[in-house]
């Protein structure tokens, strides 16, 4: 698969769709008072492409057009969201990438209100970045909000993954993971968890105030179909540190192991769950690019 590198240092290509036009990312003319800069007003999606096809569109559409429904925000036609994403991968002659789209408020007055001139929307590509192995996180001392407003959207407001994460590197780990209001886990800055506790496969229910991973969703299902059985069920953050077993999902990561968490080792098993389920993952992405 084609990754073809950049001379952006964050790896992000040349090319973008930007309000209608397809322009080089340099001549994008972003307003000082559009509100997702100005309070964070805005909606995304990450996806990644594999031979050059943008991966599960429906389910991220899904997502997308909930975020924009409860935001009052308007997302485009899905067959016209889906035809500018090959449009920007084909300009910048990427086939395995990751495609980020964004839709802001536009441009508004200076405070929360919202402007009358029209959305922002934005379709970039970059490099995947590469992943360890096997992810070593730390669990942050403030909680996630699972009774927000913002529950289970996802916004352009992460200010506060983007402390958290700075704490986990801090800390010697590359992911941070939330427990919410209730001392329950919840998930990490742009993962899903799932872990092993006496031989049963866990993870957080949306109730938790977790997004609702297109990952998650798939490795849930595909715990079906391998006859593994899977419980969405609340289970303390300070038991993470004894799980028999556990790894984290999301776009990107697809399934990624944890070895270490706070700094202690937890098992890794060459025969564990998280092995065969990126096993499956990978075959699933083989028979389809829209599951």
């Amino acid at each position: 698969m084609q990754n073809n590198p950049s001379t952006d240092p964050n790896g992000s290509a040349g090319t973008v769709f930007y309000n209608g036009d397809l322009i080089d990312a340099r001549e994008v003319n972003i307003s000082p008072f559009d509100h997702g800069l100005l309070t964070g007003d805005g909606i995304f999606e990450t996806l990644i492409a594999y031979d050059g096809e943008p991966f599960a569109t429906s389910r991220h559409y899904k997502r997308l057009t909930k975020a924009a429904n409860t935001m009052g925000l308007d997302a485009p036609a899905e067959d016209d969201l889906v035809s500018h994403m090959r449009t920007v991968l084909k300009a910048n002659d990427l086939e395995f990438a990751r495609l980020r789209v964004t839709i802001t408020g536009g441009d508004s007055p200076l405070g929360s209100d919202r402007g009358s001139l029209g959305q922002t929307l934005v379709v970039a590509v970059s490099t995947v970045p590469e992943f360890n192995p096997a992810a070593k996180v730390f669990t942050v001392n403030f909680a996630r909000n699972d009774k927000g407003a913002l529950v289970g959207l996802k916004t352009i407001s992460y200010g506060e993954n983007v402390v958290a994460l700075k704490t986990a590197k801090e800390n010697g780990a590359n992911e941070a993971i939330f427990g919410n209001t209730e001392g329950n886990l919840c998930e990490g800055t742009g993962t899903n968890i799932f872990v092993v506790y006496d031989g049963q496969l866990i993870t957080p229910p949306l109730t938790a105030g977790c997004l609702g991973g297109i990952t998650r969703g798939l490795v849930i299902e595909l715990c079906g179909e391998l006859g593994v059985g899977v419980e969405e069920t609340d289970t303390p953050l300070a038991d993470l540190v004894n799980a028999e077993e556990a790894f984290l999902t999301s776009t990107l990561r697809e399934v990624q192991p944890i070895c270490e968490v706070n700094g202690q080792a937890i098992p890794v098993p060459e025969d564990g769950l998280a092995p065969r389920l990126k096993a499956a993952f990978g075959e699933l992405v083989k028979r389809t690019k829209n599951p």
